[in-house]
């Protein structure tokens, strides 16, 4: 018979994640294990989809806060659905869409003025004249989105 719960140790060998940073992620509320009569953590299942989960997250860039106010939308009473991460995965795709179209545009500019006031580049008397970008703000402006007027 399988059991319902898993000790932390059977966690970490189904998932790769270490004993330690299982211990981290319940400290910042990623998972709840229960605790049996003796104190020890007990697993459920499905925690094993949630640390995956965060593991998958932080490889995209995700901040452990993000990825926790995501894992707090989760049902703690049930096993998340598919319809449960498929809400999870929208949000984090228009993000990663935002991100794309935003490195997009700094490769497909980095050869060109990007806006930063240096005024060391030829083109930049054309593109940046008398450091027009500044007027934007600081750094590489066109590089971060804006521009040139």
């Amino acid at each position: 018979m399988v059991s319902a719960l898993l000790s932390i140790g059977q966690i970490s060998k189904r998932t790769g994640v270490s004993i330690s940073a299982i211990r981290y992620y319940e400290t910042e509320g990623l998972v709840k294990p229960s605790r049996n009569a003796g104190g020890q953590r007990r697993f459920r299942r499905s925690d094993i989809r949630r640390l995956s989960f965060v593991l998958i997250a932080q490889q995209l860039g995700f901040s452990i806060g993000q990825i926790r106010q995501q894992i707090r939308t989760l049902p703690d009473e049930r096993t998340p659905t598919q319809r449960d991460w498929a809400k999870i995965s929208r949000r984090f795709r228009r993000e990663l869409d935002e991100r794309i179209a935003g490195l997009t545009i700094m490769r497909d500019r980095l050869d060109g003025c990007i806006g930063c006031g240096c005024l060391s580049l030829r083109n930049c008397a054309l593109y940046n004249a008398q450091d027009r970008a500044s007027a934007k703000g600081p750094g590489p402006r066109y590089l971060m989105g804006d521009l040139p007027s």
